[in-house]
């Protein structure tokens, strides 16, 4: 069971986790159990870890990633220019769309649009894109750039600790 006093964000349990868990996730009835018995902790352990990973920003997000277009559906890159007045009611409108994830902030100062506002849109059909696309620019009254990708590369990105 769990210590009353926490454990080193970064021990060797935690360093084996980040590690496996990068690797692929078992398909069973108990798999938060199966990783645990590799790693020689229980299950309860290895959920109160991963919480505590996440809550300290040793990790963002743990779970599937879906090939959308795969599926049968559409996705795509987006961005906005937006005034940094306005940033904050146009993310509320932009993330108030359900197809819309990954919405974050950047800076580019060297582009002439000033692209500062990007996120991604997956829908279940190639043509509901554009509409969303053409919903948020009437809310926002801004024009939403579509940045379809134009090729695929798979990269298997993993940080071995």
């Amino acid at each position: 069971m769990r210590n009353a006093s926490p454990v080193p964000v970064l021990d060797s349990i935690n360093h084996n986790l980040i590690n496996m868990l990068q690797g692929g996730f078992p398909i069973s009835e108990n798999p938060y159990q199966e990783i645990a018995n590799k790693v020689g902790i229980s299950e309860d352990e290895l959920l109160w870890r991963l919480e505590v990973m996440k809550t300290d920003g040793i990790y963002s997000r743990f779970g599937p990633l879906y090939n959308a277009v795969a599926l049968g559906g559409a996705v795509t890159l987006a961005a906005l220019a937006v005034p940094e007045k306005e940033f904050e009611r146009i993310t509320e409108l932009v993330n108030a769309h359900e197809e819309v994830a990954h919405n974050y902030q950047r800076a580019h100062h060297r582009s002439p649009t000033q692209f500062n506002m990007w996120f991604v849109i997956s829908t279940e059909t190639a043509d509901e894109i554009g509409q969303v696309i053409e919903q948020i620019e009437a809310e926002t009254e801004l024009t939403v750039y579509n940045m379809p990708k134009l090729k695929e590369y798979f990269l298997e990105l993993k940080f071995v600790l």
